[in-house]
């Protein structure tokens, strides 16, 4: 995803972290029926003698289903210390599915950089050798797989691993080895509990239904995927003739082809033919443009929705954006797409197999598309393949690098869509878009262009021209002609001039110039842009106030202003006309290239949709910077004016987010003194506190007494930090305590704490002076943190103490503690637990585990308590 935010800071900068996790759990329905070879599965893959499992049936029999189950239920025990899921697909692509085990492992960084196919199986091999014991399932193999070629070693008693497949085809299981078990339809009894399942409480309940249900389910043919399609295609029809209407088109349409696999489409296509709307059709074929299995962005998918102009122009792009998620829904509902997780834990749709062959043989009944996408293609198709009834063409995800002058398409008067993006494209010829004089949407995004033709320019009907991520391209030609353009995405290309002819493009809506070799933007051009409603720039560029102020209809922004007072215009500006912006990434000050160098990779995008970015600003004058009330996410950079973060007239309510880097003034994030008379409550909704390179922070939040005291007047504000759940300090020198006692009940919902490179540290969680006067010398302290997961230390060479030696942690939910090189640390605090009356130094929490060297944890002293050690569970690092 684009962000303004790129270099947004690094939780985890120069802290100790652990390996690779066993996996992400996958989103799967509910089995019905097929437990008993859900079970068979299982059972083999818990006998030794058993090495490779084939698990074979029809399209939408239920394989993946089943075998998503057996995948997360992997996950829970501790059989095998890795699950790797990876979908191979019809199209078989050996180094994508090297790329695809190494990301499983988190270590494709490892095959980047290597392009023989042989070095890559060694390198992979030794990935999956090193991984421990596995199993690895790849979900929709085609054809027979060589395991040598891709560099997965083979399964043996002597590594415990095993291989899992799914397949259409009974024999790549023989061939590859493997014990084969087939998935097998549904019986009559356990469809129906399916379809009752998906078709809702008030449509059982009819006798009336019932009979002519049982029908429908019969004609399902014990298929769990086209069993739910039609019951979403259903859900709710409580019409007895409707019904019957149904059972004979399902009857028709089997009739009138041959062959399991052509029923299967057919009775898919029943789903398709009764969504209502023309343009939801169009909205859903658009998916099978994608390559097989392809896993797609929902906001990237409605954009491409917008663009084709299958969502109506409405009064906002926000509002095209939510009709789009009403589509995916409905989509969704019948079960024609599917909601996934990818393995980075996002939300993504995707196609199954056989509803994208249903799509397909629907647009190619009368030749309006061409669909080759995600096939390897090195070349353009054949110039006979381009039919002058051409409207849609998908040609992305290949491996096409030039267009020889004999394959060049000559009449394609209808085309509106061509899709060429992710392929190396280096060059195209003048004469490629002459015949193509209806072509509205073109995306050329991902490719190594240098230049485009100049019959770019004779497009007159194009609205949407899509060059993201084109890093060799430099030129391109005068765009004046191309009136009807709505889109223009130049995202990281190299232009280093705005194009020509840019000011004749009134209509545009979206205009992506996030490019970090363009020189400036000339003057007078965004105010004649009044139809924009998303903008983006990328940092070097400096903005004017009065520029932006036409731009009545700006709903996403992404830019910087140098000047202050440039800045807080824009900012009174949008306060005056009370519009919202509903996404921005706002910079204001300088632009810092050193910082960002030395920096570099240490960024990350910010997840938040309205943030700020404070950056080089060295001295204020008084001058207040306004900050949009709204705001989530806030980072400030390198400004050693600031002392504090907050004051009586700026709490920050809103942010979720704080990042704040090499700021050489700052002495704590609030002051407590600027609210003794204020109601205010700062940082109320602060999930992430991240403070890095600061040299005087002496404490998180401080009052007139210091950080190590408090009295009743002076505690912080009840809903400060109240919703923290992760604290990251990194080379903070002048911090000698994290967290006084005193703050504790604020902090109930903190989860995670980081702490890195601060030499002056000696303690986490400290006590005040005051309450341990106040206590008996024998009296223990107890520091509740009840969601408290991980602590991670990392080079503290004065951390003495965990917790005060006079007091017990109340954390049960703690389940690592993760310590590299804190050599003055001898000592694990003592727990209690939340309920019962468990004593120090007896218990711990259930789910903990110590993580460091073992040098380190054979040092600890134990005092009077030896047994502490026995019931704590510790995790050696390389061990």
């Amino acid at each position: 995803m684009k962000e303004f935010l790129n270099n947004a800071p690094n939780a985890s900068e120069g802290l100790a972290m652990d390996g690779p996790s066993a996996g992400l759990p996958l989103p799967t329905s509910e089995l019905v029926g097929e437990e008993p070879v859900r079970n068979e599965i299982w059972a083999c893959l818990m006998q030794e003698e058993v090495r490779k499992i084939g698990v074979w049936g029809m399209g939408g029999v239920g394989k993946t289903t089943i075998m998503k189950h057996i995948h997360n239920g992997l996950l829970k025990q501790q059989r095998f210390e890795r699950v790797i899921w990876v979908t191979i697909s019809k199209e078989f692509n050996v180094m994508k599915v090297q790329d695809k085990i190494a990301s499983a492992l988190e270590s494709k960084e490892y095959l980047d950089k290597e392009e023989d196919k042989l070095r890559r199986a060694a390198i992979l091999s030794e990935m999956l050798k090193n991984a421990g014991k596995h199993v690895l399932i790849l979900d929709d193999v085609w054809d027979k797989v060589s395991l040598g070629e891709v560099g997965i070693p083979e399964p043996s008693g002597s590594n415990g691993c095993k291989l899992v497949l799914t397949t259409r085809l009974e024999h790549v299981c023989k061939y590859m080895g493997c014990k084969v078990i087939k998935v097998k339809p549904l019986s009559e009894e356990e469809a129906l509990i399916l379809f009752l399942n998906k078709v809702g409480p008030n449509i059982v309940q009819s006798p009336t239904i019932m009979p002519t249900l049982k029908l429908v389910v019969k004609e399902c043919a014990g298929l769990p995927l086209t069993i739910v399609v039609v019951a979403g295609t259903m859900k709710g029809e409580d019409n007895p003739l409707i019904w019957k209407n149904a059972l004979g088109e399902l009857k028709e349409r089997t009739g009138k082809v041959e062959g399991v696999e052509a029923e299967v489409i057919e009775r898919l296509k029943f789903s398709f033919d009764h969504l209502k709307d023309e343009k939801v059709k169009y909205c859903f074929l658009h998916c099978a443009l994608y390559p097989e299995d392809f896993e797609v962005e929902k906001d990237e998918l409605i954009e491409c929705w917008i663009d084709e102009g299958f969502i109506d122009d409405m009064g906002t792009r926000q509002e095209m954006k939510d009709k789009g998620h009403v589509i995916l829904k409905k989509l969704g509902d019948n079960c024609l797409l599917e909601n996934i997780t990818n393995v980075f834990g996002q939300p993504r749709v995707k196609m199954h197999d056989a509803v994208r062959d249903m799509a397909l043989s629907i647009t190619s009944m009368n030749s309006r598309y061409i669909v080759q996408a995600g096939l390897q293609l090195k070349e353009l198709p054949k110039r006979g393949q381009w039919s002058p009834d051409i409207e849609k063409v998908s040609l992305m995800h290949n491996s096409i690098t030039e267009f020889p002058a004999d394959v060049l398409p000559t009449k394609c008067q209808l085309l509106t869509t061509l899709l060429l993006q992710e392929n190396p494209i280096k060059k195209i010829p003048y004469s490629f878009f002459i015949n193509m004089p209806c072509l509205c949407v073109l995306n050329l995004s991902y490719t190594e262009i240098e230049s485009l033709p100049n019959s770019i320019s004779e497009l007159k009907n194009l609205t949407t021209l899509l060059l993201c991520c084109c890093f060799q391209l430099r030129d391109i030609p005068c765009l004046s002609m191309l009136q009807e353009l709505k889109k223009l995405d130049l995202y990281r290309t190299k232009i280093e001039e705005v194009p020509e002819g840019m000011d004749m493009l009134i209509k545009l809506r979206y205009l992506d110039l996030s490019v970090r070799t363009l020189k400036e933007i000339p003057a007078g051009l965004l105010p004649k842009l009044v139809h924009l409603q998303h903008l983006g720039f990328d940092k070097q560029i400096s903005l004017k106030a009065e520029e932006m102020e036409p731009l009545k209809k700006l709903e996403c922004f992404t830019g910087r202003f140098e000047d202050i007072n440039e800045f807080n215009k824009f900012i009174s500006s949008l306060q005056q006309s009370k519009k919202n912006l509903i996404k921005y990434h706002l910079l204001v000050g300088s632009y810092l290239i050193k910082y960002h160098l030395l920096v570099g990779s240490s960024f990350m995008p910010t997840a938040r949709d309205k943030t700020v970015t404070i950056e080089g600003v060295q001295n204020c004058e008084g001058e207040l910077i306004m900050h949009p009330n709204e705001i989530q996410g806030l980072n400030i950079v390198e400004c050693d004016y600031l002392r504090n973060l907050v004051d009586g007239n700026s709490s920050f309510k809103n942010v979720i987010d704080l990042r704040v880097r090499f700021c050489e003034g700052i002495e704590c994030v609030v002051s407590l003194s600027s609210f003794a008379s204020s109601s205010a409550h700062p940082f109320q909704s602060l999930e992430m506190l991240d403070l890095q390179h600061l040299p005087k922070l002496s404490a998180i939040i401080m009052n007139d007494a210091g950080i190590g005291s408090a009295t009743t007047s002076t505690l912080a504000p009840s809903a400060t930090f109240s919703h923290l759940k992760e604290i990251t300090i990194v080379n903070c020198s002048s911090m000698k305590t994290l967290l006084p006692h005193w703050l504790l009940p604020n902090l109930q919902n903190l989860e995670d704490i980081h702490v890195g490179a601060c030499s002056q540290l000696v303690e986490i969680l400290g006590a005040a002076t005051l309450e341990v006067e106040e206590k008996e010398s024998d009296a223990l302290i107890k520091f509740l943190l009840p969601k408290l997961r991980e602590l991670t230390f990392s080079e503290l060479p004065n951390l003495k103490s965990i917790c005060s030696r006079s007091g017990v942690m109340v954390c049960d939910s703690l389940q690592i503690i993760r310590i590299t090189r804190c050599d003055k640390l001898k000592r694990i605090p003592p727990f209690v637990p939340l309920v019962g009356n468990g004593q120090p130094f007896a218990y711990a929490p259930p789910s903990l585990t110590i993580a460091s060297w073992k040098e380190w944890w054979e040092w600890l002293e134990w005092d009077d308590h030896p047994n502490f050690k026995n019931v704590l569970r510790f995790n050696p690092f390389g061990g």
